[in-house]
């Protein structure tokens, strides 16, 4: 998820915690004490730890699914377009872990410990 992306879902988040407080933006009260009032979680940090849960379950599977072979799959000719290159799906939690994140998750005790600073990065980004 780009930074654009996660604004663009916390705006949105909080246009509909204000609508369920029946508050307007003229009412001048700040996320903040929306926030306290509503007890909601924050969008994005909430997509960061599903993801962070879903790289674990993916990586523990020990059949041939397809998502198991999508998310270790390597192109052949290796080549990629010109310009910036776009991040991919696992860029972010090879960018937290490092490249061995697929024998760490292995334990699930342990990948569930390090879910903590994988979400902070997401909070940094706010």
């Amino acid at each position: 998820m780009t930074k654009a992306v996660g604004q663009k879902l916390r705006v949105a988040q909080r246009a509909m915690e204000r609508k369920m407080l029946g508050l307007k933006l003229t009412d001048k009260i700040s996320c903040k004490e929306i926030r306290n009032k509503t007890q909601v979680s924050d969008i994005v940090q909430y997509i960061a730890k599903q993801k962070w849960k879903w790289a674990g379950h993916v990586t523990r599977l020990q059949d041939n699914r397809w998502t198991l072979r999508v998310t270790e799959w390597q192109p052949r000719n290796g080549k990629r377009s010109r310009g910036r290159q776009a991040r991919r799906w696992r860029d972010d939690i090879v960018r937290t872990i490092g490249n061995t994140w697929t024998r760490e998750a292995k334990d699930r005790e342990e990948w569930r410990r390090g879910a903590e600073g994988f979400i902070l990065q997401w909070m940094d980004e706010a």
